[in-house]
């Protein structure tokens, strides 16, 4: 059986303008999410390490971070997207939240996947279905991760994982439940990561 796990990770850049994106010279995952969605704890979860800073102020981090992890079958670049939609963030702010991601999109031929989270809890809101017309316009991939399920009662989880599917959205597959707290869904992730990698890799995706 093939080991897929991440044998290592390490930061190796945070970007704060276009100018310090850093050559898309290997494939890269995305992840993006509203503030406050649980961005942070979940990479870190997936990374086995505690790289990404976990704040106590929604919208605090307006950076691109680039993690480079090692796994069974090569590396990839996890790539954490600053989050979107926290109310209390000035205009400029956010536009220049959408200058930066957009930098980072266009044209990226590395970035084979947005793993797009979103709180179990309440569903696609209106700014992740905004986001999600936006990743599709701009011809990215998407795979829906559902955070913080351990607020749910496992009973319920999937028949609100089927409600929320019937609702509408655009997904790659079924859509990955996650806690990070207690650690459910992580492993289950990494493995879903590693082999749309491999498929990547040998040109052998399907929409």
């Amino acid at each position: 059986m093939t080991d897929r796990t991440f044998t290592d990770a390490r930061i190796e850049a945070t970007c704060f303008n276009p100018g310090q994106l850093l050559p898309p010279t290997i494939p890269e995952i995305a992840v993006a999410g509203r503030s406050n969605v649980g961005k942070s704890s979940l990479i870190n979860a997936l990374l086995g390490a505690k790289l990404a800073k976990v704040g106590q102020t929604p919208g605090k981090t307006r950076s691109i971070n680039f993690y480079r992890v090692k796994t069974s079958s090569g590396e990839f670049r996890l790539v954490d997207l600053p989050g979107y939609g926290y109310a209390k963030r000035s205009r400029d702010e956010r536009n220049d939240w959408q200058k930066l991601v957009s930098a980072y999109m266009k044209d990226r031929e590395a970035l084979g996947l947005v793993l797009h989270l979103a709180d179990f809890r309440h569903g696609l809101l209106k700014n992740d279905r905004e986001l999600q017309e936006w990743l599709r316009a701009m011809g990215q991939n998407i795979l829906v991760v559902f955070t913080k399920a351990d607020k749910i009662a496992r009973g319920k989880w999937k028949s609100l994982r089927q409600e929320y599917v019937r609702d509408g959205m655009y997904s790659y597959d079924m859509p990955v439940i996650t806690s990070s707290e207690k650690k459910e869904g992580v492993n289950a992730l990494k493995e879903f990561v590693v082999i749309y990698l491999q498929k990547l890799n040998e040109g052998s995706l399907t929409e």
